[in-house]
């Protein structure tokens, strides 16, 4: 397993108790969805599994390593090898988008490397290269300020396929897009985690993107799973049950015409 939580727990400082018992096992290479409504628990369990966030509960295993048994020289070594995409990347205003994208692999490089990095970009056939994929490329040497929220999404996720992660989490990373280029920008995260055998989880707030990009869905609600099937098994009343009292508007939404196929990950 690639990725595995045993009754894994979080409380918050606020004493919100964010995961309840939850168990997860996630093989290499896999790609998965995770639903659920505002609240359940979808960014403190990426944080889980990102290292970033410690159970209070529970065990955590990410790529063969049992986490909170490292030492914290050895947890950084494990963090080199996941990527973390924001629903809002934390990216300084005047900083290029180049040194945006190039410091994907600043847990990989040496800090002599990485401070000569600040001063003059080492590698921009890769930063335009990764920017390109999203369609970004011509935005290499403007300043973050000058972007869009969508661009800025954008930008997070070249600055993670440029650090070329053996597992890959996603928290809500196509909120601020149009429906066209969230499309668009999942296909890419999808492409991207099966030409490489990138385990890649993704947590979305748009069913319809969920359903429509993903062989597995997981269903989270108040800090627990509800559901972890095949896309095909997940029906109405599941996801009904889901998001109860919550409005489904993403799902009122047509579906894709069926002339147009959308590859599942």
């Amino acid at each position: 397993m690639t990725l595995r939580l045993t009754q894994a727990s979080v409380v918050h400082a606020n004493g919100a108790q964010a995961l309840r018992g939850v168990d997860l096992h996630l093989r290499a290479g896999e790609q998965v969805a995770i639903i659920g409504p505002s609240g359940a628990g979808k960014s403190s369990l990426l944080n889980v599994l990102a290292t970033a966030l410690r159970p209070g509960n529970g065990e955590v295993d990410v790529l063969g390593e049992r986490v909170w048994q490292l030492s914290a020289r050895q947890r950084q070594r494990l963090r080199s090898r996941i990527g973390l995409i924001h629903q809002a990347p934390p990216l300084p205003p005047r900083q290029r988008v180049i040194t945006a994208v190039l410091a994907g692999k600043l847990g990989q490089w040496g800090i002599g490397k990485s401070l000569l990095n600040l001063l003059h970009p080492l590698d921009i056939p890769g930063a335009r290269a990764a920017l390109a994929r999203l369609d970004l490329g011509e935005k290499l040497f403007v300043q973050c300020q000058q972007l869009s929220g969508g661009q800025l999404q954008r930008v997070g996720i070249a600055r993670v396929l440029y650090q070329a992660p053996e597992v890959l989490l996603a928290d809500e990373p196509v909120s601020a897009m149009d429906p066209v280029l969230a499309e668009h920008t999942l296909s890419v995260l999808c492409q991207h985690a099966r030409e490489h055998q990138v385990t890649l989880v993704t947590s979305l707030h748009a069913v319809d993107l969920a359903l429509a990009h993903f062989s597995r869905i997981i269903g989270l609600r108040d800090g627990q799973v509800l559901f972890d099937l095949p896309t095909e098994a997940v029906d109405r009343r599941q996801l009904d049950t889901l998001y109860a009292n919550e409005q489904l508007e993403s799902l009122s939404s047509p579906p894709p015409p069926s002339s147009v196929q959308i590859p599942r990950c």
